[in-house]
């Protein structure tokens, strides 16, 4: 190597070192005569100070332009007094350049390479090459970086076995849209690239591989947002002989583990657990943020005999009533409120009732509809007091409590109740006891919460014909911040189980043969009990780095169309190519 050093290594122990760098020039400045250059490589950056007096030196040092990349050797010495800069990780010394090599040259940059810069993302993505040498991306590739090294570093402890698994498999929709590859050795017939290494992974404990893991990439042709991309990478695990805690306690070291690569140092993080049931009460969401409060009170008995026809009509009809309590909301403008309004009616809400506490006592055009005991009722079960405002939801349970659950998180996002800092920042939780099945009102039929793949509870699995409503899941999902870090569960290892619950799912003998063939054949040579997870590589990191989209965690992204702006790709292929596959593009009219 050319250099001796990383930019951003040197420190004032490093006095009177003689170095040899290299990197982009970040900026440069001449004070008085004396040139000072900004030396920046992944690690951080260095002042170079070159004197005239040095004059072939102080020549190529006048010529350098923004992002040219040069080696320099020179000798480490400290600032002047009075000159440090303590933004800088290097900030007490600097370089006395003795030599420079410009290496190569640079074009005006159609971006400035900084951590604020305000180029438009898909410019950014377009010439990804220089956004990827903005300190931050490069901070969150090399965390992730270290995240990884970390896990392998443990599981191997653990006697886990890193395993690939085959790209280019059989087509199972189940969910999203698989992506295809047609075969041009077998014309008509087209490769699925996997949603995730599931059935493989299933397969490799029934082959007695028993501790298997692997950072795998996983591909699903669906809609885009901040936390989806058609390429993703999970920490995927399964084991043999196991139970749920064995599971989660192996994903609570192994995230202990990248935390401690987060902070350098040991965490006691709490892991709390709580049901499928019991989030959506306490917060309208089965991925609940635990680092504000605002939880969801049942007020349907203080309510259902009130005068207000929208809850008592939602009682009699078997539904609930619930509140949550914004506290100091009640400064709240009419429009603010309205605006609230319009927002909970993206989830089905027909309006939003609310009743502002204040010294005068309660407001709304509500309050008329209730006595004196029922509100002071409600505002005891709330802990509402004077400055707080209250927000209703009526209407069938598993409504409510989304629309309540989003209006919380809206509320936390727009007025700014998430500790940014300290012991709050990072709040994980277990959510158990899913439902096994739920019900698709537009497919009239039953659809797997998870997957068609994991275990009923044994208490309740003979209600899988009878009552599938009632049959819970032996699945388990890690929650961060909101975020669904990662999900799993124990896997159904009997055959006849398996097509039981593939017969109650609409998938016929002759269709779970075709789909899932050969996991069935599997099934009865031996599968031991087995159970694993999948972790979200890409979130994880987004939100120990601060990010709110995993497109700044990953090198080379797509956009939110599913574009790579760097390759130009998807893009047309030839018509050789296409004859070769056996294919051909019908044009869609416009």
């Amino acid at each position: 190597m050319k250099r001796t050093h990383y930019c951003g290594e040197l420190r004032r122990k490093d006095e009177n070192l003689d170095v040899a760098l290299c990197g982009w020039i970040h900026s440069s400045r001449d004070h008085g005569g004396l040139l000072f250059l900004d030396l920046r490589d992944r690690e951080g950056v260095v002042q170079i100070v070159v004197s005239p007096e040095k004059k072939e030196v102080f020549k190529i040092a006048q010529s350098l332009g923004s992002e040219f990349v040069i080696e320099v050797q020179g000798q480490v010495r400290l600032r002047p007094k009075g000159t440090e800069n303590p933004n800088l990780s290097t900030g007490e010394i600097e370089i006395d350049a003795r030599e420079i090599e410009i290496l190569n040259t640079s074009l005006v940059l159609p971006f400035e390479i900084s951590e604020f810069n305000q180029a438009s993302e898909e410019i950014r993505l377009q010439y990804r090459y220089l956004d990827l040498r903005r300190p931050s991306l490069q901070r969150n590739l090399i965390l992730r970086h270290r995240i990884v090294q970390s896990v392998r570093s443990f599981l191997d402890k653990q006697g886990f076995l890193e395993i690939e698994t085959p790209f280019l498999t059989k087509s199972t929709p189940e969910g999203a849209r698989d992506f295809l590859v047609p075969s041009r050795l077998n014309p008509g017939h087209f490769y699925a690239l996997p949603q995730s290494p599931q059935l493989f992974k299933q397969i490799l404990m029934v082959g007695g591989m028993d501790k298997y893991y692997q950072i795998v990439r996983c591909f699903r042709d669906e809609d885009l947002r901040s936390d989806r991309q058609p390429e993703f990478t999970q920490i995927d695990l399964e084991m043999s002989f196991v139970e749920e805690e064995d599971v989660m306690g192996v994903t609570e070291k192994i995230i202990l583990e990248a935390f401690k690569v987060l902070t350098g140092k040991e965490t006691d993080l709490e892991f709390p657990r709580i049901s499928y049931e019991e989030a959506l009460n306490r917060f309208g969401s089965d991925k609940p943020d635990l680092r504000y409060e605002m939880e969801l009170k049942d007020v349907t008995d203080d309510l259902k005999n009130s005068s207000f026809q929208i809850f008592s009509n939602a009682v009699k009809e078997n539904g609930v009533i619930k509140a949550l309590c914004f506290k100091g909301g009640a400064k709240l403008s009419r429009s603010e409120i309205d605006n609230l309004t319009e927002f909970v009616k993206r989830f089905g809400a027909k309006g939003l009732a609310w009743i502002k506490f204040t010294d005068a006592g309660p407001e709304s055009s509500i309050v008329k509809f209730f006595s004196k005991e029922e509100l002071a009722q409600v505002q005891l079960k709330l802990g509402a007091l004077s400055g707080d405002i209250l927000f209703f939801g009526a209407g069938a349970w598993k409504s409510v409590v989304i629309i309540l659950g989003s209006l919380r998180v809206e509320l936390a996002k727009r007025y700014d109740l998430i500790p940014k800092s300290g012991a709050s920042t990072y709040k994980f939780l277990w959510v158990i006891h899913f439902p096994l099945l739920e019900w698709d009102d537009q497919e009239k039929r039953w659809s797997a919460m998870h997957h068609p793949f994991t275990s009923p509870e044994v208490e309740n699995g003979d209600f899988l014909e009878s009552a599938p409503e009632k049959v819970r899941a032996r699945a388990y999902d890690i929650v961060l911040n909101g975020t669904e870090l990662g999900g799993g569960s124990i896997r159904i290892h009997r055959k006849e189980l398996q097509q039981r619950v593939f017969k109650i799912l609409g998938v016929n003998e002759e269709s779970a043969k075709e789909k899932f063939g050969f996991l069935l054949t599997a099934l009865e040579y031996g599968a031991p009990p087995h159970g694993g997870i999948a972790l979200g590589l890409d979130r994880m990191v987004a939100i120990f780095s601060g990010e709110d989209s995993i497109r700044d965690t990953i090198a080379f992204p797509k956009t939110q169309k599913g574009i790579c702006m760097l390759a130009g790709s998807p893009s047309e292929v030839t018509e050789l190519q296409l004859k070769e596959l056996s294919l051909v593009v019908k044009k869609i009219k416009n």
